[in-house]
C-alpha cells in the first residue's frame, strides 16, 4: 500500500491557468480539414472553424493558444494572411505543400474567441523584420487612425483584439536562423524596442529560450536581455535520437502504439527528465533575477515518434495511447510544482499533430487519451499549489525505473481540494492510503482514465480510453484507501 499525505494548511503559489496551454502550426493537417474548414464545408462550423473541436476544446478550457508555430512562423509574412487576395506560399519547412493561407490572422484570434483563449502569437525573427512585427502589432491591437489599424477595418475587424503574448521569435538557435545567444540577445532586444503599447495594454514578451539542456543560453539571455523580457522559453520534447544528454543515445524513434515494456519506461524516464531541466534553468534565472519576474514558458512539450504509417512523414501525424496520457499527467503535475518560475506550457501540438488532443478524419472526430488527462487536471488551473507527499517507490526494468506514482494537489477559490495521481507502472494497480490535513474533509469524488500501455482511441472504434468515475468515498478521521489501476491517471476532489 502507497501512502499519499496532502495538507491544504501548507499553500505555495498560484498555478498560472496558461500551464494548460497548447499549440497549433500550419505543419500537416493541423490547421486544415482539423480547426478551420471551407464555410460552405458540410462539417458544421462558424466563419469555417469546425464546431464540434472548438467545443470539445472549450470543455477542457484551453487558456492559451500559440500560433503560427514553430519554424513555419519563422518564414511566415502575416501580410500574405489578411484580406481577400491572399499569397500562395509553399510550406517548404513541413512537407513542400502549398500554403494557401486561408485562415490568417482574422482567423486565428476568431478561433481564440470561439474557444474563449488568449492569443500567444510567435513573430517573425529568422526571416522577418522589426518593421513587420511591429506592423502586426499595429494591425491588431491599435484602435486609433493609423495605416494597419484602418486596414484592419477594411478588412472586416473595427474593434481591435487583445492579444496577450507575443513570442519574439522561435527556436532561433535552429530554424529560427542558427544563431548564437549573444547574437541572438541582440536581435531580441532589436525586435523588442518595435513591440509597441498601445494604450493600456501591455503585451507580455517572451524571448526565444533553450533547446533541453543550454544553460549557456539561458545564461547568455538572462545576463544580456533579461531586464527586457516578461518570458524565457523552453522547449524539451520526450523523443528519443535528438538529444545529445538522453540516457539510452542509441535508441531511436519507434512507433507509436507497437512499443514494449522496456520502451513504456525509457519514454517515461525522459518525460520526468522536466523536473530537472526546469530546477536547472531556474537556478540559473535566479542568479540574474532573484525576484522571480522573466517566467518560463514551456511553449514546445510532448512526445514525438515515428508518423503513423502510410501518412506523409513531414506531416508528424501520429497516434496517442495510454502511454502519452501518462506522459502528460507526469509533466502537467512538474509544471504545476515549478509554479513559482512556470507561467504557461503549450502542448505541441493541438490537432492531428504529434501529441494531439484531437485527431480529426473528415467529418470525424476522436478526442485522444492526452485530452481526457486534460480534462482531469483543469481544476488546477489558478488554484494554489498545496503541500503533497507520495511514498516512494520504483517500478520499471533494470535499466529504466521510475516512481510508482506522482501527484500534485492544489485548493482551489471554493475550499475544494484537488489532487491528480499518476500510477506510472505498466501493469501493477495500487492500493493508495491518504492522510489529509489542512481542513476537515468529509468526502473524495473521483474520475480517473485506465488501460494497457497502448490502449487508445480510434476512428470507427468505440473508445478504449474514456473517463470513468468510482462511487463517492466517504472520508473518516481524515483519512481515506482507495484503489488505482494500473497505468492510470486520477483526479480526486476532496470536500
Amino acid at each position: 500500500m502507497a501512502l499519499l499525505f496532502i495538507d491544504s494548511g501548507r499553500k505555495y503559489g498560484k498555478i498560472n491557468k496558461n500551464v494548460y496551454g497548447h499549440f497549433s502550426e500550419h505543419l500537416g493537417r493541423g490547421i486544415y480539414g482539423s480547426i478551420y474548414v471551407d464555410e460552405n464545408s458540410p462539417i458544421p462550423n462558424i466563419r469555417g472553424i469546425r464546431t464540434d473541436v472548438v467545443e470539445a476544446l472549450r470543455h477542457i478550457r484551453v487558456p492559451v493558444l500559440r500560433w503560427p508555430g514553430g519554424c513555419f512562423a519563422e518564414y511566415y509574412n502575416w501580410k500574405d494572411g489578411v484580406g481577400t487576395d491572399r499569397k500562395r506560399i509553399v510550406n517548404a519547412g513541413w512537407g513542400g505543400v502549398v500554403e494557401d493561407n486561408s485562415f490568417g490572422t482574422h482567423e486565428f484570434l476568431d478561433l481564440c474567441e470561439q474557444i474563449g483563449c488568449s492569443a500567444y502569437i510567435a513573430a517573425n525573427v529568422g526571416s522577418g523584420t522589426p518593421r513587420e512585427v511591429s506592423e502586426w502589432i499595429e494591425y491588431m491591437t491599435f484602435d486609433g487612425d493609423s495605416p494597419m489599424a484602418n486596414w484592419r477595418r477594411q478588412n472586416g475587424r473595427h474593434e481591435p483584439w487583445k492579444v496577450e503574448y507575443i513570442g519574439i521569435g522561435n527556436e532561433n538557435w535552429g530554424c529560427g536562423g542558427q544563431m548564437r545567444p549573444e547574437y541572438y540577445a541582440d536581435v531580441y532586444k532589436q525586435f523588442n524596442t518595435y513591440v509597441r503599447n498601445y494604450g493600456n495594454h501591455r503585451i507580455f514578451r517572451v524571448a526565444c529560450g533553450a533547446d533541453g539542456n543550454d544553460y549557456v543560453w539561458t545564461e547568455t539571455l538572462m545576463r544580456e536581455a533579461g531586464t527586457h523580457m516578461n518570458g524565457l522559453s523552453l522547449h524539451y520534447y520526450t523523443m528519443p535520437g535528438y538529444y545529445k544528454f538522453d540516457e539510452y543515445p542509441e535508441e531511436r524513434k519507434g512507433p507509436a502504439l507497437e512499443f514494449d515494456k522496456p520502451t513504456y519506461y525509457r519514454t517515461l524516464r525522459r518525460a520526468l527528465y522536466m523536473d530537472e531541466l526546469i530546477t536547472r534553468h531556474k537556478h540559473v534565472m535566479d542568479r540574474y533575477d532573484p525576484k522571480g519576474e522573466v517566467s518560463i514558458i514551456i511553449d514546445e512539450w510532448g512526445t514525438w515518434y515515428e508518423v503513423e504509417p502510410g501518412t506523409h512523414p513531414a506531416f508528424l501525424f501520429q497516434q496517442n495511447s495510454m502511454r502519452d496520457a501518462i506522459v502528460a499527467g507526469v509533466s502537467l503535475n512538474i509544471f504545476n510544482a515549478h509554479s513559482d518560475r512556470v507561467q504557461m506550457a503549450n502542448l505541441a501540438q493541438l490537432v492531428n499533430v504529434l501529441q494531439s488532443v484531437i485527431l480529426t478524419e473528415g467529418e470525424d472526430m476522436v478526442l485522444t487519451p492526452t485530452y481526457h488527462v486534460f480534462d482531469l487536471y483543469k481544476g488546477h488551473q489558478d488554484s494554489t499549489l498545496i503541500e503533497s507527499y507520495i511514498q516512494p517507490q520504483l517500478k520499471g526494468t533494470s535499466e529504466a525505473m521510475v516512481p510508482a506514482l506522482h501527484v500534485s494537489a492544489s485548493e482551489r477559490a471554493d475550499g475544494r481540494v484537488h489532487a491528480t495521481v499518476v500510477n506510472l507502472s505498466a501493469d501493477e494497480s495500487q492500493q493508495l492510503h491518504c492522510v489529509l490535513d489542512g481542513q476537515a474533509f468529509s468526502s473524495a469524488e473521483v474520475r480517473y482514465i485506465s488501460g494497457t500501455m497502448t490502449s487508445h482511441n480510434a476512428f470507427g472504434h468505440p473508445p478504449q480510453v474514456e473517463i470513468k468515475k468510482m462511487p463517492v468515498i466517504p472520508i473518516k478521521d481524515n483519512r481515506l484507501d482507495m484503489h488505482l489501476p494500473a497505468c492510470c491517471v486520477a483526479e480526486i476532489v476532496l470536500s
